[in-house]
């Protein structure tokens, strides 16, 4: 599970917006409508390895 305080610091580092948490699925940018995943509870923060919703 990834701590309140680090979810206000990321971003979305395709398009710089604010994330949210989607269950455990990974980290949710409504403004790109893709799904960065959180493996062994880092989230992955790469663009390639993003998929869209």
């Amino acid at each position: 599970m990834i701590k309140e305080e680090l979810l206000e610091i990321l971003a979305c580092p395709k398009c710089k917006g604010d994330l949210q948490l989607k269950d455990d699925e990974g980290l949710l940018c409504n403004r790109c409508r893709l799904i960065y995943p959180i493996r062994d509870g880092i989230p992955v923060m790469i663009v390639e390895e993003a998929r869209e919703f």
